[in-house]
């Protein structure tokens, strides 16, 4: 049985032995398509991160929002005809209403 001379192999030495194992190749391209091709690569966790943080603003937003609504309706409810007045410039016939403003 004749043995043949392998052109590549003088290439194929140079490579660093870990590079050549079949086991690390193996691990490189599963690491290398978990990153950039599976369905939940790093690019799509970092847009639903910054979503997801967007989101969490959004929400504290919202919520000082809903805390001003309802500190105006729990005025609103004690007192009607204050906010009437105020908001709504309503007054009684032959009854001027003067508004002043505080500024902060």
């Amino acid at each position: 049985m004749a043995l043949r001379n392998n052109p590549f192999k003088p290439i194929i030495n140079q490579i660093p032995a870990p590079f050549r194992n079949k086991y690390f190749l193996v691990l490189i391209l599963f690491f290398g398509w978990l990153i950039f091709f599976d369905k939940h690569d790093i690019l799509t966790q970092y847009q639903l991160q910054s979503t997801l943080n967007e989101l969490e603003r959004d929400k504290v937003f919202y919520s000082e929002k809903k805390d001003n609504i309802e500190k105006d309706t729990e005025d609103i409810e004690k007192t009607k005809e204050k906010f009437a007045r105020e908001h709504h410039f309503m007054k009684k016939p032959g009854e001027d209403v003067f508004i002043f403003v505080t500024e902060e």
